[in-house]
């Protein structure tokens, strides 16, 4: 198969996982009444307004709390359509106001709306908020993906063969390269000196806690040296928003791409939007505006005696209107040229690099963040501006969400960042971490990195205290009786394992209590972690009975492993779930959801399941031999609360 034909390939998966996307968001939000649609955590309704006013890029924003249904885990997060609605006398349909979300947590968020007015319904009492589906990325990445394999005789069509491993990568010597950099250990120099020598594509492979990010910023630091100004992005605004303030406290001149809501708040001042506002030259595009509006407005005073004076008096204010108007759009454009030509970063998401103010942009060298969480066809759209390309990421944590299991079959999984490794040898592993207990990495160590990774001095000992014999522990239920079932929806949930785990960790922070060597509040964070949704809100409804868990609340995060990439906690506590006759496991079978489970630790590994059902699979079964050996099982029926 060509890289052609491949990436032909990819449009059919892709319209394959459009198609479900947009099948699931009927069925759990246009074909759900309310109620659902709350349950399934795609709404929020009632919801309470707390907040009023015209935010970042001057939009009109509101900020609203959901005031019932608090435990249930929601998908109203920072940077997706929404839209605000009133339900009173059942006209939701009709009284609804799109918009995008700035900032949201657990039970709090802001929207910024498009429309310039709020709407008068708003205080009516019954307004609540739905996700919207999102065509526009899907729609972008198809053209993306048309246009890549019909490139022919230019840098495009080069790197699309070369990335796809139709064509041989080049570097240039690295010994020309050769970089020390203090702060950053061997491996991390190695990766720095591998992507300034790199003439076409560079991979940094960085397993939890290696300092993947701290290497990128060093390597994006020295080439903005050479090449005056780089191109940065990632899948998520999240990921895109860490290595601007990274960049940005390094002192480079970083400018963020993207709706404003969509940027974390702290990072306002690198927003375009914010940058223009700021220019010199900005008070004359608000009064060309403001003239055009007045000329407008003159044109349409006379609605009576209307003869052909009065049209040609209106078709003279008007034309002077679009000039004026025109003139602004032109100063505006000026602006942003002006803005960009300056700026040593220009960062946006993978999607966002369609920008239209990047429209005829090209960048000597792109940047692609969490690669391994991208899928292709989004990456595609930051290396159509590309010479040479350079992504970071591990694709042995998690991959991208894929929602239609016939399109995962057939590829939509696999990434451009895994399709690059395995087709030529471009990857420098980051082999020293610093965040685990040496025996809390080393299972991940032998099953995902061929016992490559080395536990750095400084972690490699550390615990929760001196006295603790145990950094990792799985206690088994089996025999336990403690069975899933499955609730409401497709999820499951394991009540009597989901009791157990925080009957035990109430107890275990009692006794680190009442260590005086530890002052409980010194600990940073604890994390409990399901694979599963039900598990977790059933967790979040049950924590509050357990009276110690319920003291040090405000330190304790517990989401699904999704929701846990990327954060570390010094004590880790998961939740498995499964435990059935079958011996069905489900999507734990994917491991590398369990490697970042696992991965998140620091001092403290718990691990809570059935061993009879979880050992029927290759690499639970290799787990169990790992705890056994390692002194680090225990059976339920031996646990003690003294």
């Amino acid at each position: 198969m060509t890289a052609a034909d491949e990436l032909k390939h990819l449009r059919k998966l892709l319209k394959i996982e459009k198609e479900e996307d947009l099948q699931q968001y009927k069925r759990f939000v246009i074909e759900s009444d309310v109620k659902e649609r709350v349950k399934n955590g795609s709404s929020w309704y009632p919801v309470m307004l707390t907040q009023t006013g015209i935010g970042r890029g001057e939009q009109v924003f509101v900020e609203l709390e959901r005031t019932t249904n608090k435990n249930i885990e929601h998908q109203l997060q920072t940077g997706r359509r929404a839209a605000l609605f009133c339900n009173a006398n059942n006209k939701a349909d009709k009284m609804r106001v799109e918009g995008v979300i700035g900032t949201s947590t657990k039970d709090r968020l802001r929207i910024y709306l498009n429309t310039d007015e709020l709407p008068e319904w708003i205080r009516d009492g019954k307004i609540g908020i739905d996700m919207l589906f999102d065509e526009t990325s899907y729609r972008e990445m198809d053209e993306t993906l048309r246009l890549v394999s019909l490139a022919e005789k230019n840098r495009l069509a080069e790197l699309r063969e070369i990335l796809l491993g139709h064509q041989p990568s080049f570097s240039a010597e690295r010994a020309d390269h050769k970089v020390e950099i203090s702060h950053l250990n061997s491996f991390q120099n190695q990766a720095v000196e591998a992507i300034l020598a790199s003439k076409d594509v560079a991979i940094v492979h960085g397993p939890p806690g290696t300092g993947k990010t701290t290497t990128f910023i060093q390597a994006i630091k020295l080439v903005v040296e050479k090449e005056k100004q780089v191109l940065i992005t990632a899948p998520s605004n999240t990921a895109v928003d860490l290595l601007c303030d990274r960049l940005h406290q390094e002192g480079l001149n970083v400018i963020r791409i993207g709706h404003p809501a969509r940027v974390n708040e702290e990072l306002t001042e690198l927003v375009i939007d914010n940058k223009i506002s700021q220019h010199e030259y900005f008070g004359d595009i608000k009064n060309l505006r403001k003239k055009s509006e007045e000329f407008r407005s003159l044109a349409f005073k006379y609605k009576r005696s209307f003869g052909k004076t009065e049209s040609q008096q209106r078709k003279l204010l008007l034309d002077e209107a679009r000039n004026l108007k025109s003139e602004a759009l032109k100063l505006e454009d000026y602006i942003v040229s002006d803005i960009l030509s300056q700026a040593q970063v220009i960062a946006c998401t993978l999607v966002g690099a369609n920008n239209s103010l990047l429209r005829d942009k090209t960048f000597k060298t792109i940047f692609i963040d969490e690669a391994a969480q991208a899928l292709e066809p989004a990456c595609w759209i930051p290396i159509m501006k590309a010479e040479r390309v350079v992504m970071a990421g591990d694709h042995c944590q998690l991959p991208p969400t894929v929602k239609s299991i016939e399109a995962g079959k057939q590829g939509l999984h696999l990434t451009l960042f895994e399709k690059t490794i395995q087709r030529q040898q471009v990857d420098t592993l980051l082999a020293t971490q610093y965040r685990m207990h040496e025996q809390i990495m080393e299972f991940s160590n032998q099953q995902f990195y061929e016992g490559k990774l080395l536990a750095d001095e400084s972690v490699k000992s550390r615990k929760i205290t001196d006295a603790d014999e145990k950094p990792m522990l799985f206690i088994d239920t089996a025999g336990c009786g403690f069975n899933e079932i499955t609730e409401g929806s497709r999820s499951l949930i394991n009540k009597e394992e989901g009791s157990l785990l925080l009957t035990y960790l109430d107890w275990f922070l009692l006794e680190l209590e009442q260590d005086v060597n530890l002052p409980l509040d010194k600990m940073k964070q604890i994390g409990i972690i399901s694979p599963y949704k039900a598990q977790v809100n059933y967790l979040l409804e049950e924590i509050t009975n357990y009276p110690v868990l319920n003291k040090y609340r405000s330190m304790i995060s517990l989401k699904t492993v999704d929701g846990f990439q990327g954060q570390e906690c010094d004590l880790i506590a998961i939740s498995l779930v499964r435990s059935n006759d079958k011996n069905e496991i489900g999507f734990l079978a994917d491991t590398r959801r369990m490697n970042v489970a696992m991965t998140r630790a620091k001092k403290k590994l718990l691990l809570f399941g059935d061993s009879a059902t979880l050992g029927s699979h290759p690499f639970y079964a290799s787990f169990l031999d790992h705890v056994h050996s390692n002194n680090a099982y225990q059976s339920a029926w031996e646990l003690e609360y003294n």
